[in-house]
């Protein structure tokens, strides 16, 4: 399973109960779609942190950078120093 794939799956699990993942595209606006919102965008950025070993204080706590899965999955390659990605 790619990084992608992961990234899919945990914000169907979390955020879209129900859905099916292969629904959501890569490029979905999550943000301006309303599927995630503040409170939302706090959980993702934490499991990113956790999941990927990147320090919270090195996320930026911009919504454009996990507006879709293309920016979030970019952003874990270029910032994540776990073997696993």
């Amino acid at each position: 399973m790619d990084l992608e794939d992961r990234i899919r799956e945990h914000i169907v699990a979390e955020f879209l109960s129900g859905e099916d993942v292969t629904d959501l595209t890569d490029d979905f606006d999550l943000v301006a779609n309303g599927v995630v919102d503040s409170l939302g965008l706090v959980r993702l950025i934490s499991h990113i942190s956790k999941t990927y070993a990147i320090p919270v204080d090195d996320i930026p706590l911009d919504p454009a950078s996990f507006r879709d899965i293309e920016h979030i999955c970019s952003f874990i390659r270029q910032t994540s120093t776990a073997a696993s990605v």
